[in-house]
């Protein structure tokens, strides 16, 4: 089994590779010629008490996994129509991942589908180095993912202060109930730029319990500042996270295992307020 640690290792070797290739002192130069970034948080500030804001990923591939449906091989995968679909069924932003190795993902899919649709775009990755945040701005996202898992000590802090300082908004992911205080104290500090994902998922073991939001959830002061990521299949998913609060979250896999990843996002979003009812084929 992947472990965190061994993509965080191959991530480490491909920036310092990716570092020989693009300085970050060209990075810099670049990003000032970059368009405002879109609001990403305002993007995911529900509008009622029924609602719910989706962040809807487009994911190739994961290591437990494999490839999550066999058209998403070579060519036949297009992160940009996938986005469309989503947009059109209601979702509040876009989530990209662009790792390679392990998620099939390329850092050109940001581009790519901020083009294509209005809404936000999160980068999701590994992000370890302060080069990866000013490549995120360069490519167009408008907002990171930080893991706490992968930032240890002052790490988180600082790469999402360097985030924020370029425009980027930031999620703060955490599991570990370990790094919920250190996580928070950030996303506290950060005067609406950032928000704290809670992950359902172990990475350890890549086992999901959506109570493990519930749970945390209880130590949180504003839970309207909380994504609940992982294990988010039904309606009735959502109205229990509402219950509790919660009422932004990132659905990635489920949708991307349907064979119309749009209409399965629009039925998630059927009962709720914010859908978009004209979606079609």
């Amino acid at each position: 089994m992947v472990t965190l640690k061994d993509i965080t290792d191959r991530t480490r070797e491909d920036v310092e590779a990716a570092k020989a290739r693009t300085s970050l002192d060209e990075l810099r130069a670049r990003a000032k010629d970059c368009p405002p970034t879109r609001g990403f948080i305002a993007a995911l500030t529900p509008v009622g008490d029924s609602d719910t804001r989706v962040i809807a990923e487009v994911k190739r591939r994961s290591p437990s996994a494999g490839l999550i449906r066999p058209e998403y091989e070579g060519e036949g995968f297009s992160p940009e129509r996938i986005a469309r679909e989503y947009h059109r069924a209601g979702a509040a932003a876009i989530s990209c991942l662009t790792d390679s190795p392990f998620f099939g993902g390329d850092i050109a899919f940001v581009e790519r589908i901020r083009a294509e649709v209005p809404i936000p775009v999160l980068r999701k990755d590994f992000i370890i180095d302060p080069w990866q945040v000013w490549q995120s701005r360069v490519a167009g996202a408008d907002a990171v993912l930080l893991i706490a898992e992968c930032l240890p000590g002052g790490m988180l802090a600082e790469l999402a202060s360097l985030a924020h300082s370029v425009g980027l908004a930031t999620l703060l992911e955490i599991h570990d109930e370990e790094n919920l205080e250190r996580a928070w104290a950030v996303v506290a500090g950060a005067r609406g730029r950032a928000l704290l994902g809670i992950n359902n998922r172990d990475l350890s073991s890549m086992r999901v319990d959506l109570d493990h939001t519930t749970r945390l959830a209880d130590r949180v002061g504003d839970r309207s500042a909380l994504v609940s990521e992982s294990g988010i299949k039904t309606p009735n998913d959502l109205a229990k996270l509402r219950e509790f609060g919660v009422r932004r979250v990132l659905v990635g896999e489920h949708l991307m295992r349907q064979p119309d990843p749009g209409a399965a996002l629009a039925k998630l979003l059927a009962p709720h307020e914010g859908v978009r009812p004209e979606y079609t084929r």
